[in-house]
């Protein structure tokens, strides 16, 4: 199921509240490009591009583009005070090495255990895993944006993954049109409400077993 550009702008705003100042992060496909718009007054992080690009901005004013300045997934960007560029195989080195602290991806389905599904639909032509899956086993943190339902009606986040795995246990925050939840050692807890859905909504729309604390934050 899409979601209007509202509610992107909303779920990467959220996102972007869990930057914290001299942090590394990289950015996937789809809503989580909109993070780096969206960066807290003060706070300074560097936008890591696996095509090899430090200091990445965010997305360039229409009429603005350059033909030659892009993310890894094509789209175009600009660049920050400080920014330097690289070739793949350093720009995968750094995040082979650990030094990406979060990585913003989006996903098909995300389980209960934080186990991560989100570069194919069997039967679907696609062009390749990409770093997806060195990003969710390699980064200290990893936040997924997406819509709490899919097509079908059917929750995304799920007690076991149905579709491929990216990588196993790795998802730690996910946000959705409808919520923030964490994944803990005790399951998956239900953080935030985005308003206006009620906790029966969320509950009625998860598959996944959720822990809900007696204090709720709703998010306006």
């Amino acid at each position: 199921m899409g979601m209007g550009k509202e509610t992107r702008v909303r779920i990467a705003k959220r996102a972007a509240g869990e930057l914290m100042d001299g942090m590394a992060v990289n950015l996937g496909i789809g809503i989580p490009t909109q993070v780096a718009d969206y960066v807290p007054e003060g706070i300074h992080v560097v936008f890591h591009a696996e095509n090899g690009i430090l200091c990445a901005g965010g997305a360039p004013l229409p009429g603005e583009e350059d033909a030659f300045l892009c993310n890894a997934g094509g789209y175009p960007v600009t660049i920050t005070n400080g920014a330097s560029y690289c070739d793949s195989s350093i720009a995968f080195a750094m995040i082979r090495r650990g030094c990406i602290d979060i990585t913003i991806l989006g996903a098909l389905e995300v389980s209960e255990r934080g186990d991560l599904a989100n570069w194919i639909v069997p039967g679907k032509r696609v062009a390749g895993i990409g770093g997806a899956m060195e990003l969710a086993q390699k980064a200290k943190k990893v936040i997924v944006l997406m819509n709490h339902i899919n097509r079908q009606g059917e929750s995304k986040v799920k007690k076991q993954c149905d579709l491929p795995l990216t990588a196993q246990a790795c998802v730690k925050l996910i946000i959705t049109e409808m919520a923030v939840m964490e994944v803990t050692e005790q399951g998956l807890l239900l953080k935030e409400i985005m308003l206006p859905y009620t906790a029966e909504d969320v509950v009625n729309h998860t598959e996944a077993a959720l822990i809900i604390p007696e204090n709720i934050s709703y998010i306006p």
